[in-house]
């Protein structure tokens, strides 16, 4: 089966000479969950942005589902788009319009989909969320761990292949953030959570990368890499004070 992501020697410097990625490779299953771990500035943004060709003009290639990331091919781009799915950290950076149901129908929408069609994709994205019940009402008269729900509604509604989350777990109270997970889990999607937060990755993710200085410093068992107190040093990776992941893998 093709992977629903390949990255194969994907190196990239800004305009101002600031190399972020030097050569990174992975590759990821159709319906694995992957946490992306590293300090801040490895480049775990930069890589990510790359997914779906936000960023481009480095070396190396990226193929989404086996279509390979192209900025000049217009059409296959924008499949690209609606296979990968980015939820930010923010969920404000995502919902903009008056209700819920016009946020998740948005993406849709664009594509061209329009009537009933159009309005199960958006009850059915919301639906998986736990949402439903607020289609009719202002984005921002919810919650925070409810507005972000709906931010993964309205990147589910595209129906993609990839679901990649920034910082899921950030500025959630223990509720939300346990409700957070129970979705994620019922998900039917390849995941790639990019985050800090060592525990939901152990919880969600079965497999782990350490990005580190712009290369894939390690690829292993979420559980095995958390209790390598050597290699959490090295890459300046720290477990929060009372998380044991030797009695999480149990």
């Amino acid at each position: 089966m093709t992977p629903s992501l390949e990255v194969r020697g994907l190196a990239y410097a800004y305009p101002d000479g600031t190399q972020a990625l030097y050569g990174v490779d992975v590759t990821i299953g159709r319906g694995e969950r992957v946490a992306l771990l590293g300090p801040n500035g490895a480049g775990k943004t930069t890589l990510v942005l790359h997914l779906n060709g936000i960023l481009h003009g480095g070396l190396g290639e990226v193929r989404v589902g086996g279509l390979a990331v192209d900025p000049k091919d217009k059409k296959s781009l924008r499949e690209i788009r609606r296979r990968v799915g980015i939820v930010f950290q923010d969920p404000d950076d995502q919902l903009f319009m008056p209700t819920v149901r016009e946020d998740v129908a948005f993406g849709p929408a664009n594509l061209g989909m329009r009537g009933a069609e159009l309005d199960g994709r958006v009850e059915s994205a919301l639906a998986r969320v736990g949402m439903l019940e607020v289609a009719g009402r202002p984005p921002q008269h919810l919650s925070f761990g409810q507005r972000r729900r709906v931010a993964v509604a309205t990147v589910l509604a595209m129906e993609p292949e990839i679901l990649v989350l920034d910082e899921p777990s950030s500025n959630l109270d223990p509720a939300s953030r346990r409700e957070l997970a129970e979705i994620l889990l019922g998900l039917d999607v390849t995941v790639l959570m990019v985050t800090h937060d060592m525990p939901y990755a152990a919880q969600l993710c079965p497999r782990s990368l350490i990005l580190s200085g712009g290369v894939i410093a390690a690829d292993a068992p979420t559980a095995d890499l958390l209790t390598d107190e050597d290699l959490l040093r090295a890459h300046r990776l720290e477990l929060p004070f009372g998380f044991d992941p030797a009695a999480a893998r149990r």
